[in-house]
């Protein structure tokens, strides 16, 4: 399942041109992948709490619209050089992504509600493969996550019963891509023990 998504939605705020400005300064150092998330995770945690409306607003009103149907993809930024992308996900009670990973490293910041994350481990006998959950992990408004592949793959879920809105950052070009998941995955899943 893809998100249904909107590229371009709308203008951007004063807040988000700031935000792409700082994302775009780390992005143009060329660091690791792994580095370059954790220092972008740096520059979006503060502006996360910024208010739903007015001047300090970090989305239109446009960019906080959910899909009844599915989580939704507001595109809101893509770098002219394919460097990176900044979308809105709006997530209604209950939406949730497939198992997957990506094509590249990525940060979310959850800006709304509280997202819940199951992370899983691949595992192969060298015959068949399965994963492994390896952590489930709450993340209220506020809390910014940041990974690079491989061994990024997990389910993003709104398990709340109000709307959830993140803030992602990917070191690709998402609105030529369509989507930043690199693979779906539709194997066995066992708990760790």
């Amino acid at each position: 399942m893809t998100p249904s998504a909107t590229v371009g939605s709308d203008r951007l705020t004063e807040r988000m041109t700031a935000l792409v400005s700082e994302i775009r300064a780390v992005v143009d150092r060329g660091l690791p992948p792994e580095l370059t998330a954790y220092l972008v995770g740096e520059r979006l945690a503060p502006h996360l709490h910024a208010a739903a409306d007015g001047p300090d607003a970090l989305l239109t009103p446009a960019q906080r619209e959910g899909d009844p149907q599915r989580y939704r993809q507001h595109v809101l930024h893509a770098e002219a050089d394919g460097s990176f992308s900044v979308v809105a996900l709006v997530w209604l009670p209950g939406q949730c992504t497939p198992i997957h990973d990506h094509v590249s490293w990525c940060v979310a910041g959850v800006h709304q509600g509280q997202e819940s994350e199951t992370r899983y481990r691949l595992v192969s006998d060298g015959r068949s493969s399965r994963l492994v959950e390896t952590e489930h992990v709450a993340g209220p408004a506020g809390t910014v996550a940041a990974f690079a592949p491989p061994g990024d793959i997990h389910l993003v879920r709104n398990a709340c019963t109000s709307t959830a809105i993140s803030i992602h950052v990917y070191g690709a070009d998402v609105s030529r891509l369509g989507t930043s998941i690199r693979r779906v995955y539709q194997l066995p899943a066992d708990q760790e023990r």
